[in-house]
């Protein structure tokens, strides 16, 4: 599955670690998103991203939040003076799930327009 097919995705409903993601699945999806990589504990993804200022940078993550709200899957956001740093996990799986990467697609197709 490419970013493209990912970010046309809706996220579903993960309760339990059935729906947890192992690392063959992990590593296939990492590299359709460049730029995106593993936490250390393998738990999240995370992506920096840069703007030319404080407004860019909001206007960014209002996007993300009403993406985020409008998926019911929601980021862990820091960010300052132009970045933005986000990280996508799913808690009730106890790691990632699909939501994780479809959500991270979703977030690149913002940039693409």
């Amino acid at each position: 599955m490419n970013a493209n097919e990912l970010s046309t995705r809706h996220c579903q409903p993960c309760k339990g670690k059935e729906h947890a993601l192992q690392a063959p699945q992990i590593a296939d999806l990492l590299q359709q998103l460049p730029g995106w990589s593993l936490v250390d504990d393998g738990r999240a993804i995370v992506k920096d991203f840069t703007f030319k200022d404080f407004h860019h940078t909001l206007g960014f993550i209002n996007a993300v939040g009403y993406m985020a709200n409008h998926e019911d899957h929601h980021p862990d956001l820091e960010a300052g003076y132009g970045h933005c740093r986000i990280l996508w996990s799913t808690h009730d799986v106890g790691g990632l799930s699909l939501n994780d990467f479809i959500c991270a697609a979703r977030v690149e197709a913002l940039l693409a327009r």
